[in-house]
């Protein structure tokens, strides 16, 4: 059983593309998208995932995680099946004093929305923010992606 701690931020300019070591399409739907289980489904680049995730704790900052690699194309047959609103984004890879930071730039329905991530050994682990980084939103069910196929940033 793997133990997913992370905090999310909004990201408050483009900053941090300059600095980016790589970067990736992702497109990913959901099988099931209540709290206690997502069933996610993803393309990211040439590369399939089925990821299943449990409720997060009391802060928002922990959840169970599983991940497994699949092939593309079965990935992009489960997509077909998925619930409405699929997430398009591209994720960026940030490497700031010792941690890395997902950045998950939205569009379509999230146009306008960019996050992001960073994930930590503990929950009270101390992490510098770069200057791009804004108000962190860890815990605020919005910023799920879960959610935002269900409510997009756009319809806010």
């Amino acid at each position: 059983m793997a133990q997913e701690i992370e905090r999310k931020y909004l990201v408050k300019n483009e900053d941090f593309k300059a600095i980016a070591a790589r970067q990736v399409r992702i497109i990913q739907g959901y099988l099931s998208s209540v709290p206690e289980r997502t069933v996610r489904v993803r393309v990211k680049g040439d590369k399939g995932f089925l990821t299943i995730k449990g409720i997060g704790n009391e802060s928002g900052a922990s959840r169970y995680e599983w991940e497994s690699e699949i092939p593309v194309a079965e990935a992009q047959d489960l997509l077909k099946i998925c619930e409405p609103g699929v997430i398009d984004k591209t994720r960026y890879l940030v490497e700031y004093e010792g941690h890395i930071f997902e950045v998950d730039e939205f569009y379509q329905s999230n146009e306008g929305l960019v996050v992001a991530e960073v994930e930590l050994q503990s929950e009270d682990q101390q992490v510098n923010k770069p200057s791009w980084l804004g108000e962190e939103v860890t815990g605020d069910a919005r910023y799920y992606n879960s959610m935002l196929m269900k409510q997009p940033y756009t319809s806010w």
